[in-house]
């Protein structure tokens, strides 16, 4: 039987590079708004823009989390960054960084900024040089089945599932942790955001989009929530 949960969101408050005044996630807002990151190099960032606002609709639909259906685009070099506490990064081809673009983004994972990372196909060794770049003395590791990731609304006992083929290898997920908080999501052969987009987009079997979008909801929700260790 499906349940829904009732959570409590507590919105993040970002400190911002020097010199720019901290400004607390939504502010004046009823509703927490996420951002779709807008990267250089090629890669397409902008693709499948019914992804992310399926995704956003069904999780509203689902559990009681005061997010919004809209999303907004916002440059990974932006301080714009700093205002959505929950940020997705999506594609097929290069991602390009320079060192400013680098610091913001880590500035803003460190703190408190959660990012997931779906691999499109195409997208995995541009996207690790990043991370690579961004955090040289730390590690993406595979985050275990028994995380609470995997089971946050609903349960996921063998980790993400596979929606597509790509080079038909075990979907993967791995995780940065910072200070001991997860703070960044790497779903890697899986391509779950597939998954989120219109029906006739990919023609995905309808068992498929539902178990994509539900664990889409879990991510959102681990991320959102006051008490992600539900």
């Amino acid at each position: 039987m499906q349940k829904t949960f009732v959570l409590i969101v507590t919105l993040l408050t970002f400190a911002l590079p020097p010199a720019t005044p901290p400004v607390q996630a939504q502010v004046n807002s009823d509703e927490t708004q996420v951002a779709r990151i807008k990267y250089r190099g090629g890669g397409d960032w902008y693709n499948d823009p019914s992804s992310l606002r399926n995704l956003l609709r069904f999780t509203a639909e689902q559990v009681h989390l005061g997010i919004s259906n809209r999303y907004a685009d916002v440059d990974l070099g932006s301080p714009d960054l700093f205002r959505y506490p929950f940020a997705f990064l999506t594609g097929h081809g290069t991602i390009a960084a320079n060192a400013s673009e680098r610091r913001n983004l880590r500035q803003y994972l460190e703190n408190g900024g959660f990012l997931y990372v779906d691999d499109d196909y195409g997208l995995d060794t541009s996207f690790r040089e990043l991370i690579k770049d961004t955090f040289p003395d730390e590690f993406m590791v595979e985050i275990p089945y028994d995380h609470p990731l995997f089971h946050q609304v609903y349960r996921f006992p063998n980790g993400v599932p596979k929606i597509h083929e790509h080079d038909n290898k075990a979907p993967q997920t791995f995780g940065l942790f910072i200070d001991g908080r997860l703070a960044l999501v790497y779903t890697y052969e899986s391509n779950l955001a597939d998954g989120w987009a219109d029906p006739s987009i990919h023609n995905t079997p309808e068992n498929k989009r539902l178990e994509s979008l539900r664990m889409g909801t879990n991510i959102l929700v681990y991320a959102l929530s006051g008490n992600p260790s539900l």
